[in-house]
């Protein structure tokens, strides 16, 4: 039997939380087409007869612009160490950018095994265009790393991807209880869903600015009943996500209840509201408090 750690790594939208999503055959990670959807490095385990995969998703990687894009690279770049395999997830419909490059040249400088995992490439119907797009991202290393061909969206060779990645595991037991699938709370969970909620429903600068804290969380056997606040920064954006008459927040509100309704398998009760705490991306005691805080 073999386990280990694998870590995904790769820009913004390559797919890293939809492909996590696929393997373990239900959503731990939520994943969106907004990037900085996942800030925070989130396990994912994966347990076969053959062993167990404890997957690391980790937020994409580009150019910190405040306190909270440092959080974000510092939980990528956190990831590398202690993974026994990195998968470098790109977008193989595309030839490899400057960001690509630069987690090539900065982060994946590494002893550690490395594999290209060329994901979208069910966008191009041309092979010959997705041959010429590998060639650039293997010109990004000096070391001759093994290519995977996948589409995360529809789970095309994640079966060979699977058993690429057991080669590179070492030998050993089970490193978490076989029936388990991530370490994140409910808590946890619960503020990503209603995140996500809010990424889906909402455009510009609004997804960026927003943190969810939830402020208690009451179990019992027939009901959960939840009560989160949104933080965003400017009175502007609380404005936006209320919406006309409240109907942005209910509508926000009323589909991640839905959703967790689904995980828990009884009633939710998810309560509400909207705070302003500005510049709290720039701020360390605001992100600490808001769970942005690296654990070492």
């Amino acid at each position: 039997m073999k386990s280990g750690f694998t870590s995904i790594i790769g820009r913004p939208n390559v797919g890293k939380s939809t492909l996590l999503n696929k393997i373990l055959g239900q959503k731990i990670v939520i994943a969106t087409d907004k990037a900085q959807t996942t800030r925070k490095r989130i396990k994912g385990i994966y347990t076969t007869d053959e062993g167990q995969i404890v997957f690391i998703d980790t937020p994409g990687v580009h150019k910190p612009l405040n306190k909270l894009g440092e959080f974000l690279l510092d939980e990528s770049k956190m990831a590398i160490p202690d993974a026994d395999l990195i998968l470098f997830l790109v977008d193989g419909s595309e030839p490899a950018g400057k960001g690509d490059r630069w987690i090539a040249q900065n982060i994946l400088q590494t002893d550690t095994p490395v594999i290209i995992v060329m994901n979208k490439v069910d966008k191009l119907k041309n092979m010959n265009k997705v041959e010429e797009n590998l060639l650039t991202y293997k010109l990004l290393f000096e070391k001759n790393y093994p290519v995977v061909r996948i589409s995360a969206k529809t789970g095309r060779n994640i079966d060979t991807l699977l058993k690429n990645i057991y080669k590179y595991l070492p030998e050993g037991g089970l490193l978490y209880p076989e029936d388990i699938v991530t370490e994140e709370s409910m808590r946890d969970i619960t503020e990503e869903i209603i995140r996500e909620k809010i990424l889906l429903n909402t455009s510009d600068e609004i997804p960026h600015s927003v943190a969810v804290k939830i402020e208690s969380y009451t179990e019992s056997d027939d009901i959960d009943r939840i009560y989160a606040t949104i933080y965003c920064e400017t009175k502007s954006q609380k404005g936006i996500l209320i919406g006309k008459g409240g109907n942005l927040l209910k509508k926000i509100g009323t589909e991640a209840r839905i959703e967790l309704e689904k995980i828990v398998e009884k009633k939710v009760f998810l309560g509400l509201e909207v705070k302003i705490e500005k510049d709290w991306r720039k701020k360390q005691n605001s992100l600490r408090a808001f769970g942005y805080e690296q654990e070492q």
